[in-house]
């Protein structure tokens, strides 16, 4: 009974130490305070009006619920920056009459990462994402914002995870 004290310490040192290395977000230790997010112009040959904004916001929105680490406009622990490289409507499926049944939106982000704290994980890649509609639907209105919401979640995730969560 005299050492049951010293087991059940022992066991919940060793149990809350090794918390501080995984949170619930998914990221390990992050060794910065600060981010920013440069504005991801679009420089791709098909221009849709505001997509640059949206993006930009949407990856901002994104680091800021997920990690506990502060914005700021310059200087910055970590800076993502990059352009919209590719927006494109493309057919995916062809009816018996070679019409197209389905299509599909795409969207190539090129980022470039830079941790100032540990060189080893700047990197520069493009993430792409894609969105398959009905041939017969307008990319407008309501399609056209869930199709840009859901490619803009699921790019904004892999960065995410390529830069701090590290999957």
């Amino acid at each position: 009974m005299k050492h049951l004290h010293y087991i059940i310490t022992l066991t919940l040192l060793f149990t809350f130490s090794g918390c501080s290395v995984y949170n619930f977000t998914g990221t390990g230790k992050i060794d910065a305070k600060t981010f920013q997010v440069n504005y991801f112009p679009n420089n791709s040959e098909l221009i849709e009006p505001g997509i640059d904004r949206t993006f930009t916001l949407a990856l901002q929105d994104l680091i800021q619920n997920q990690t506990n680490l502060n914005m700021v406009k310059n200087s910055g622990d970590l800076t993502y920056e990059g352009e919209i490289t590719d927006y494109r409507i493309s057919p995916m499926m062809a009816t018996a009459d070679i019409q197209a049944a389905q299509n599909r939106l795409t969207i190539r982000v090129n980022v470039r990462f830079t941790n100032k704290n540990k060189e080893a994980d700047n990197f520069e890649k493009p993430f792409e994402f894609f969105y398959d509609y009905p041939a017969a639907q307008q990319l407008t209105g309501t399609t056209k914002d869930n199709a840009i919401k859901v490619i803009f979640e699921r790019i904004t995730q892999d960065i995410f995870n390529e830069s701090l969560a590290k999957w």
